[in-house]
């Protein structure tokens, strides 16, 4: 999979391509992407820079194999491993503070979308890290907006639905750092696929996507890339 990514980007991809592995296969990939234009990063890390901890890996484990990205705060990292909005603030904090680039993923449950609280959910989760790192911190960072009742349920959201939460983080942004709130990417990341890539990709706010299952297949993969 990862010499067809490597191919087809060398045939012709525009869009900044990342691929993030389980842990246990980044030193495969660094060796394979090495030299290929894909960066390459982590699908998790601990806040703890070092000590005992096991299983746990560090920023500087992840840098032993250049990674460049690190995805932060994973809706499934969130609901299967309990993890808090200050505990992804502390992992905001560690990745930046060694030299990663995070990439911070927020999004609201279906309860929380059906009760009307999807722009209070995600301000609660991109204001933890906010308070813990300042606005100009998310200047280098990179958001995802997952909604996670449209991943892997059968629902989907709309181009205009996902634009309008996109739309309201770049807002939210804005209203403390016009500049900050222009830099950053804001990538979509529910059930991006190859026929829906384009339209996504075609909103005002929607700079990329984090793809998750679709990533699986290096051609349709490449098709998700070449749409933006």
């Amino acid at each position: 999979m990862l010499d067809g990514i490597k191919a087809g980007v060398r045939e012709g991809v525009s869009a900044e391509v990342v691929v993030c592995p389980p842990a246990i296969y980044i030193p495969q990939t660094a060796r394979r992407l090495d030299g290929s234009g894909v960066s390459w990063g982590g699908q998790d890390l601990s806040q703890h820079a070092s000590g005992a901890y096991t299983g746990e890996i560090s920023a500087a484990m992840l840098l032993d194999y250049q990674c460049k990205y690190v995805i932060i705060g994973h809706s499934e990292r969130r609901s299967l491993h309990g993890e808090t909005d200050a505990q992804v603030a502390e992992k905001f904090l560690a990745a930046q503070k060694a030299g990663l680039t995070p990439i911070l993923c927020i999004g609201e449950l279906l309860e929380e979308r059906e009760a009307g609280d999807t722009e209070a959910v995600v301000a609660r989760q991109l204001d933890a890290v906010i308070d813990a790192a300042g606005v100009q911190a998310i200047a280098g960072c990179v958001i995802a907006y997952e909604p996670v009742w449209a991943i892997g349920t059968g629902k989907t959201a709309s181009p205009q639905q996902a634009q309008d939460v996109h739309a309201f983080i770049r807002q939210r942004l804005a209203s403390q750092d016009v500049n900050v709130a222009e830099k950053v990417q804001i990538l979509y990341g529910g059930s991006v696929k190859p026929d829906n890539a384009a339209e996504l990709f075609a909103m005002a706010d929607i700079d990329g996507g984090l793809i998750g299952g679709a990533s699986l297949d290096a051609e349709g993969f490449l098709a998700i890339c070449r749409a933006g």
